[in-house]
């Protein structure tokens, strides 16, 4: 089997004008984050990882922040069509492992949900999804609560029978 491991990372500046979604979920806060889609902080680093276990580039490069396609999409859908670019190049999602790192909300009460939502679109047992979240200790940008990062690692698997892409030169 070949197996392929990426790591992703995400920034984003809270906004007073949005709702918060994270890992797919609406969380109850006083303020959203900015961002040309839903600004799913910890979507969009799920993705960085799958794509970059498949090498195949990064969000910005298949969803480009400027393209009018992708204003205010689900960050889900994003996933979702992630999901597809692994297929289309043989590759499977097998587990992710994620961290939100922000000093507010707590997000313990809503993990089950975000597991769910993430399992689902990516078509995995909810046991291959951890959500997991940190506080910055009051340091940095982050600790001042002026946005919230996210770091994922994902595992992936080359389908049997599959070839791989060939690479560009």
């Amino acid at each position: 089997m070949d197996f392929r491991v990426g790591l992703g990372i995400d920034f984003h500046r809270f906004s007073p004008r949005r709702k918060l979604v994270l890992g797919g979920v609406e969380i109850p806060h006083e303020r959203g984050l900015e961002g040309h889609s839903d600004a799913d902080v910890l979507l969009h680093a799920i993705c960085d990882a799958l794509l970059g276990a498949a090498a195949l580039g990064d969000i910005g490069i298949h969803f480009p922040p400027g393209d009018p396609a992708y204003a205010g999409i689900p960050s889900l859908e994003l996933l979702r069509r992630v999901r597809e670019l692994l297929r289309g190049s043989g590759f499977a999602p097998l587990q992710v492992d994620a961290t939100v790192i922000a000093e507010a909300p707590k997000i313990s009460p809503h993990v089950a949900a975000m597991r769910e939502a993430i399992a689902g679109v990516l078509v995995i047992p909810r046991e291959n999804v951890s959500i997991k979240a940190t506080t910055p200790e009051r340091m940095g940008a982050l600790g001042r609560e002026e946005g919230i990062a996210a770091l994922a690692v994902a595992l992936i698997r080359k389908e049997m029978g599959s070839q791989a892409p060939p690479q560009a030169g």
